[in-house]
């Protein structure tokens, strides 16, 4: 690296906190709005394949990409990584998953990565990611269209985003494409309850599976469901992909905010109990005080930093996950943040972000 990039450079310790993949693409998203070099280290190191996967491989690609950016370090299982950008530009983009290594990895996570700083650009862009759609231990692409980008487009994120194909584990093969306006202005939000309970909706799906599966899913949570009182319309859906899997998604829209919760078919996984996952966590969440649910909570962070003015929200529950953003924000950029609860509890986040006209500051 450039002696005086490496001097201007923000240093990360990718172990730091929840230590996971969550570090590398909120640094990589924040170094492109901020055209700060980063150095990131220990990247995902406590993982059983440490360092940098198809999908965290991808992600540095994408961020590169928009971006320009000059990189050292972008290999499977790398755990050290420079990354210097230059402008980040509009336009139409196209990233693939498996392009490096067959892999169903998260499509969704990669667009994340992107779609702050995309929100900044001088012009308009498309996003096209190929991978995983629906898999494990990420957003799915319905946690996205109707939980995610609902609650940015509240702060003044103009994004939609749609499927052409599903992706599951292990084939992946699955294709979103997003639209995202350019040179946003992020208004600060309060949610400090989420309201009463308006209506619940979900999807019951399956890919290259008998459809009898997705009957069973949505019957099994259409009973539990109206043991607590709720009625609900759940849809049934055969999903165009080339590999199989099954889908049990709720959206529960409350008077302040929604909330979304997923459980994925596996092998040896009966379909009631893949409903019955996903209305658990719909429980959990209507059992404990706060607005938003425990993923949006830490997902929201760094837009509240480019707000201009005060953002609160309350949470059902303070994660490692929110905890470790918030600490990655605060080594890019000057971000007052409150956090009242303890980890593992509800609690309250209040977040006092400077919006665009601060980017470029750099942090004390």
């Amino acid at each position: 690296m450039d002696p005086a990039l490496q001097k201007n450079s923000i240093h990360i310790d990718g172990s730091y906190g929840e230590g996971g993949g969550q570090i590398l693409r909120t640094s990589l998203a924040l170094s492109c709005v901020l055209g700060r070099p980063v150095e990131i280290i220990n990247i995902r190191r406590t993982r059983r394949k440490p360092g940098l996967q198809p999908q965290h491989l991808t992600a540095v690609k994408a961020a590169a990409t928009i971006s320009r950016a000059r990189v050292e370090g972008a290999a499977l299982s790398s755990t050290a990584l420079r990354f210097s950008p230059g402008a980040t530009r509009g336009g139409d983009y196209f990233f693939d998953v498996s392009e490096t290594k067959g892999s169903a990895g998260s499509s969704s996570l990669v667009l994340q990565t992107v779609l702050l700083p995309l929100c900044f650009a001088e012009g308009p862009s498309t996003v096209t990611v190929t991978g995983g759609t629906h898999v494990p231990l990420s957003p799915t692409f319905h946690y996205l269209e109707r939980v995610f980008l609902p609650t940015l487009s509240r702060i003044g994120v103009i994004a939609d985003i749609g499927i052409e194909q599903w992706g599951w584990y292990p084939r992946g093969g699955g294709k979103i494409a997003a639209k995202i306006g350019a040179k946003s202005v992020l208004k600060p939000v309060e949610i400090p309850a989420r309201g009463k309970l308006v209506r619940v909706t979900g999807v019951s799906a399956v890919a290259n599976l008998p459809n009898d599966i997705a009957v069973r899913q949505r019957n099994q949570a259409l009973h539990a469901l109206s043991e607590r009182g709720i009625d609900a319309a759940v849809d049934v859906v055969s999903a165009p992909s080339p590999g199989k899997g099954t889908l049990f998604f709720l959206l529960a829209e409350f008077e302040n905010i929604a909330a979304g919760f997923d459980a994925l078919g596996a092998i040896g996984k009966r379909a009631e109990e893949v409903a019955d996952e996903a209305c658990h966590a719909l429980f959990q969440y209507m059992d404990a005080d706060g607005a938003l649910d425990p993923h949006l909570a830490d997902q929201f962070i760094p837009y509240a930093a480019f707000c201009d003015g005060t953002s609160e929200f309350t949470t059902t529950r303070i994660t490692g996950h929110l905890l470790t953003n918030i600490w990655v924000v605060k080594q890019f950029m000057v971000m007052d943040t409150t956090v009242e609860g303890k980890e593992g509890g509800p609690g309250k986040i209040t977040v006092r972000g400077h919006g665009a006209r601060d980017r470029g500051k750099e942090s004390p």
